[in-house]
């Protein structure tokens, strides 16, 4: 499995988790979070800005799925034909194990009674 981890724009983050759950992947984690990019924040007179605000969004999918959601998120969060600085990142990170808290069961992996008698 993998995470896929998403900071856009926030005026964009409505039309990305959308996109994602028309294509499917309707589990998603939103975070308000702040910073800055590659343009070093913004400079409006003598005033620096430093903090960006930005959304993060996380999606934890299967490998195979990789390729088809990252294009759900660039063609939901890219500003314009031609996109702008500051329109955001996406990260891809691996998932080593996923557990659902109510059952405790682990997700992905054959449940260890089963593995133990086959």
């Amino acid at each position: 499995m993998l995470m896929i981890r998403t900071i856009v724009r926030p005026e964009k983050v409505y039309e990305v988790m959308q996109g994602l759950l028309d294509a499917g992947y309707p589990a998603v984690t939103k975070i308000p979070v702040v910073g800055r990019g590659k343009q070093r924040g913004l400079r409006v007179g003598d005033v620096i800005y430093d903090e960006i605000p930005k959304e993060m969004l996380i999606v934890v999918v299967q490998d195979s799925d990789k390729d088809f959601v990252i294009r759900a998120i660039l063609d939901k969060a890219k500003s314009g034909p031609d996109g702008k600085f500051g329109d955001g990142k996406i990260f891809v990170s691996a998932v080593e194990e996923v557990y659902t808290i109510s059952t405790g069961e682990q997700e992905g992996e054959p449940k260890l009674a089963a593995a133990k008698e086959a």
